[in-house]
């Protein structure tokens, strides 16, 4: 894997940590009644998006079970609609995504390593 590519993996490894420690413990009620914890978890969100979007799509294709798509359209929706976004998108990321996402990073790593 080349330097340029391991690191976007790591931005979105990072990022999911992030996300975890900011909503751990967390209810959907908490989330939506904190807005620096949704800000923050937004921006992660979009970090996590604008890396996918550098990865070169020969790595993306060895890794169709990923939705590449999909992470990089939320990116846009979360930077273009950031007032129209709706919280119970963002937290069903959070909770039913973000976990597989972060599983199959590690294990591309180990692969491409």
């Amino acid at each position: 894997m080349s330097k340029g590519c391991k690191v976007y993996f790591m931005d979105i490894l990072e990022s999911i940590s992030k996300i975890e420690e900011y909503t751990k413990g967390m209810e959907y009620s908490g989330f939506t009644g904190k807005s620096l914890v949704y800000d923050g978890v937004v921006r992660n969100l979009e970090i996590i998006g604008e890396a996918v979007k550098k990865i070169p799509a020969d790595v993306k294709k060895k890794y169709p079970e990923i939705e590449w798509k999909k992470i990089a359209g939320l990116r846009d929706i979360l930077i273009h609609e950031y007032s129209g976004v709706d919280l119970r998108i963002v937290w069903d990321v959070v909770v039913t995504k973000l976990p597989p996402l972060k599983e199959s990073v590690k294990r591309i790593m180990k692969e491409l390593a």
